[in-house]
Order: C-alpha cells, then sequence, then structure tokens
C-alpha cells in the first residue's frame, strides 16, 4: 500500500518548519518522540533522550558499528550515536535544508568525529549505497512519512551485512478504519497514511527476510508526547501566532486519536 501522499510533498514540508520544530520540540533540531519512566518524570527531552539510550542498547550498537541514519534530519541523533558509542554514522534525509543543517554541524566537531560522520540528501526508497554496506539500520519518526514503505524495508534490508540490526520506531494504524476527525487532525496533517498495525508491520519484515527480535508498543509514550508538546509550543509569539495555535490543538487532537485507537507507535528490532 502507498499513501495518497508523496515524497516531495514530505520534503517540501520539512524543508519549510525547521525554525517552527526547534522553538516546541528541540532547539538543536532533533525531532523525535519520547519515552518515559521514573527518570524521566513528564520532562519531554529527557524521554526523547530515553528513547535514544533504549535504542542504542537494543541495537547493539558499539565502537566497531557502521550505522546508516535513515531519516536523520540535522544530524543530531547521528552525532549524538558517534559520541556516545564512537561509532562510524552516514546520515540520509529527504530534506536538503535539514541535511545542510547536519553537514553544517559536522563541521563544528573534532576532525575524528568528522572523520565518522557523513550526510547525504537521498530518498529511503533509493539508497545510493551498496549491498552489505552497513552493520545497523537505525531510524526515528520518519518512515511513516514514506508512501511505500515495503520498499524502505527491502531497501534496509539490501544495505544491511549478514547479521545486520535494524532498529527503528514508527506510527501504526492500530484499526483500519478512522474517523474523519482523526484523518485530519493526524493523517492529513502529518502527510501520513500506513498499511501496519503493530502486529502485520512485524509481518511485513518477516516477509523481506528479517528476524524479529523484539518489538514493543509505544501508543502511550506517543500520547503523553503530544500533550507535552501542546504545552511546549510558543503562547506568547506575534510572528507564527495562528500557526501555533493550530499546532496546539492539533496536538492535543494526535494524543485523542491514540486514545481512540485510530493512532500509534511501534519500536521494532530486527536482524538480517
Amino acid at each position: 500500500m502507498s499513501s495518497k501522499f508523496t515524497e516531495q510533498e514530505t520534503e517540501t514540508y520539512y524543508d519549510g518548519q525547521d525554525e517552527i520544530y526547534r522553538s516546541v520540540w528541540d532547539k538543536e533540531g532533533s525531532v523525535h518522540w519520547g519515552v518515559f519512566d521514573d527518570n524521566t518524570g513528564d520532562d519531554f527531552l529527557k524521554a526523547c533522550s530515553n528513547l535514544n539510550d533504549m535504542m542504542v542498547d537494543k541495537g547493539r550498537i558499539n565502537s566497531s558499528s557502521n550505522v546508516l541514519d535513515l531519516g536523520c534530519g540535522n544530524g543530531t541523533t547521528a552525532i549524538w550515536l558517534n559520541n556516545d558509542r564512537g561509532c562510524q554514522v552516514t546520515g540520509i534525509d529527504l530534506s536538503g535544508v535539514r541535511v545542510n543543517n547536519a553537514k553544517n554541524a559536522r563541521t563544528r566537531l573534532s576532525q575524528s568525529a568528522q572523520d565518522k560522520l557523513a550526510f547525504e540528501k537521498a530518498s529511503a526508497t533509493e539508497l545510493p549505497f551498496g549491498d552489505a554496506t552497513f552493520t545497523h539500520l537505525w531510524s526515528q519518526a520518519t518512515i511513516y512519512h514514506v508512501p511505500d514503505k515495503e520498499s524502505v524495508l527491502k531497501e534496509a534490508y539490501r544495505v544491511l551485512k549478514d547479521g545486520g540490526i535494524m532498529v527503528f520506531d514508527d506510527l501504526i494504524k492500530p484499526k483500519p478504519e478512522i474517523s474523519d476527525h482523526a484523518q485530519k487532525f493526524v493523517y492529513d496533517r502529518l502527510l501520513y497514511d500506513t498499511p501496519f498495525s503493530f502486529d502485520s508491520y512485524q509481518d511485513a519484515l518477516r516477509a523481506q527476510g528479517f528476524k524479529n527480535l523484539e518489538a514493543h508498543d509505544l501508543s502511550a509514550h506517543l500520547k503523553n508526547s503530544y500533550l507535552l508538546l501542546a504545552g511546549r509550543v510558543p503562547k506568547d509569539s506575534t510572528e507564527h501566532a495562528e500557526h501555533y495555535a493550530e499546532l496546539a490543538d492539533s496536538y492535543i487532537q494526535t494524543a485523542k486519536a491514540v486514545d481512540n485507537q485510530e493512532l500509534g507507535w511501534g519500536l521494532y528490532i530486527c536482524q538480517k
């Protein structure tokens, strides 16, 4: 299944929204959801860091890893991976604006870090890398944007070495029928659709040849992320006041969609 949205629409959207995202999600340019526990409380950025820690541990990433960061955005997570584990990381993203931001951030690092980081504008459905290039594929809040998700999984399998691990999260659709309200405030707003529920995503991974190691339904954390994001929307902005008001409402509606089983979030760890 392919959604009605195109990669070009996604590219245009993210090229133009970086300032807005930095003002709400993370001023450093990171854009993904968080996993909450007793240590994070309701601190959104701590929860985002918690997801990073969870994924790097479950993905078994270490200093010898060669990682492809699929949907690297502004490069913040790729740079963190390199700093935290000392691994080689190549980031790709559709947004030329964000890839340029990532390249600029790379220039501010030590030479040893720069030597282990690269960023490139590319589509997840046509990866510009040879077969069996990477030991790991990492992706956060990205694949849901791609209309042809089966092609993404096929390409991921192709560029991984035998025994390589793919660790990623993605939005899911718990039930096939959704309300017009959810369609407007979630799916159309995010330029998103998917054929996958939590379980059928695992079936799709197996169909590509992957062995599923772990899967976690993080939908409750998705709801909490959006409720907290609604509270992070600037309320004293005059330049984007109308847009910010709409964004805060959309985040609240997204949390409601999770409650109504019209939207979910899964974390998957699989091996070639």
